[in-house]
């Protein structure tokens, strides 16, 4: 990653955690890139990206802002990655997985009696992928996104089509998480035939209803993560004697 995007990322991180709170003028871009090490060119670079993203506005002579909740960009892929790298709120996660719950089941549903020959082939490529590969690794992943992507754009939907990337982002983030501390606890794999299985058969109430019930495994599946890491970190730590 090259040095503006690392600025970007630990600014934004700063943002998202709380450090920097909304409304809070962030100093002076002279005096930040002199604190963080770095040339004026890469810190102004940062700046824009976070720009882009909504969560900051930088105005001649008023500074830079950081801007209130309502105007990031929650559904970007890296705004979603600077969320979860620490330990989001558990409101935030849930309000991420109601939103799947309510995209991703219609998506499925109309996928159903929408999709072609070759969304099933996507489909069914991205799960034998994933099984391939599991989704401890970065392959797997990858599949996994390239599944929900695939029952995206096989809604018919342009405006479904248009959410891929924080879809994939959500999925991908989520994933990533609830491995920090443990591996998954099941394999995800079948939960995925499902839905296919049901597009396939171009039955759009079974399609509908086999995606609430990954997204609703996938969230018992955060909350068992969360809870291991709340007790890691409540354990007391034990010495070991020396020799």
């Amino acid at each position: 990653m090259r040095i503006h995007g690392v600025v970007a990322r630990n600014l934004g991180v700063a943002i998202i955690s709380g450090k920097y709170k909304p409304g809070e003028v962030l100093t002076g871009e002279v005096a930040s890139s002199e604190r963080l090490k770095v040339s004026r060119t890469a810190y102004r670079e940062a700046v824009r990206i976070l720009a882009a993203k909504g969560l900051i506005e930088a105005k001649p002579k008023a500074g830079t802002k950081v801007n209130p909740r309502e105007a990031w960009n929650l559904l970007d892929p890296d705004v979603l990655s600077w969320a979860f790298a620490a330990r989001p709120p558990r409101e935030f996660v849930l309000a991420l997985f109601e939103l799947r719950n309510i995209v991703e089941p219609a998506a499925a549903a109309f996928a159903a009696t929408r999709r072609t020959s070759a969304d099933l082939q996507e489909m069914r490529l991205a799960i034998e992928q994933m099984a391939r590969f599991t989704l401890a690794k970065r392959e797997g992943q990858e599949a996994d996104q390239d599944f929900h992507a695939a029952l995206l754009r096989a809604s018919g939907n342009p405006f479904l089509a248009s959410l891929t990337a924080g879809i994939g982002a959500a999925v991908r983030t989520t994933t990533v998480f609830k491995q920090r501390e443990r591996p998954l606890p099941r394999d995800p794999v079948p939960d995925h035939l499902h839905i296919f299985e049901a597009i396939a058969a171009k039955d759009s109430v079974r399609a509908g209803k086999a995606m609430r019930e990954l997204i609703y495994l996938a969230m018992q599946d955060m909350e068992l993560s969360r809870a291991t890491r709340k007790t890691r970190r409540a354990a007391p730590r034990v010495l070991k004697k020396r020799d």
